[in-house]
């Protein structure tokens, strides 16, 4: 059974910080390269960053400099720090698999940046 639980979000003002956290199941962590999405309301997911399971990153444009993806292997957990955050950033962010998410997406979590 696939699952994703994310955690983390809130409501900060813009230049805040955040830690996102999303514990996947076992046997999707273990073999795949993870990733964070984010959905604004009426928009499609976004790839935001995404870890290989060499630890290879990469980051979309808008987030480098201020997004740091990271994995514990030991946990079955992948984490997002956001600094210096933007209202622009404001969406739901999910954890999944990359490049082909996997349908059984989680609730993810909630991160509102307030001007």
């Amino acid at each position: 059974q696939v699952q994703f639980v994310e955690s983390g979000g809130g409501l900060v003002q813009n230049g805040g910080s955040l830690r996102l956290s999303c514990a996947a199941s076992r046997n999707i962590f273990s073999f795949h390269t993870m990733a964070w999405y984010r959905q604004a309301p009426g928009m499609q997911h976004e790839l935001v960053a995404s870890i290989s399971t060499f630890e290879s990153i990469n980051y979309v444009d808008s987030v480098k400099g201020r997004f740091t993806i990271s994995r514990d292997n030991a946990k079955n957990t992948v984490y997002l720090q956001m600094n210096h955050l933007r209202p622009e950033d404001t969406a739901v962010y999910h954890c999944n698999t990359y490049p082909f998410p996997n349908p059984a997406w989680g609730q993810g979590t909630q991160v509102t940046v307030s001007s």
